[in-house]
């Protein structure tokens, strides 16, 4: 937890310094949003490390299909990095960029999903027709 609390500090500060700097730094505010950006990403690797643990067990225990599980933390993987990345563009002043980002994100993650809604639906026609 303390890597939290180190991770926050640091991006408050970041963000007095983007701040002070003011329009003059502009891209040096931006380059050192987005060396924090990458520092914090790669802190939450490390809390994210032992979720991706922790529903591998899942899988071994409910004897899920692997693939089926990568595509799921794809899936996430594509959400946050999207995310992250279109807050970043709108912070450089770019914010149609960012929202066409999400917007591929999105679609991405749809197009992910297509074999887990295929199983899904071949799920739910034998389900209905055993009864």
């Amino acid at each position: 937890m303390t890597a939290y609390w180190q991770g926050a500090a640091a991006v408050l500060l970041t963000v007095i310094l983007v701040l002070a700097l003011g329009r003059q730094g502009k891209e040096a505010g931006l380059l050192l949003t987005l060396a924090v950006c990458c520092m914090v990403c790669v802190l939450a690797l490390s809390y994210l490390r032992p979720v991706v643990e922790f529903i591998h067990q899942l899988q071994s225990i409910g004897q899920l299909d692997s693939a089926m599980l990568e595509i799921l933390l794809k899936a996430a993987g594509i959400g946050l990095i999207g995310e992250i990345a279109s807050l970043i563009c709108a912070d450089a002043g770019n914010a149609a960029l960012g929202k066409a980002l999400q917007l591929l994100s999105a679609a991405v993650i749809l197009w992910l999903a297509i074999p887990l809604l295929t199983q899904l639906i071949e799920l739910l026609q034998q389900i209905l027709g055993e009864v």
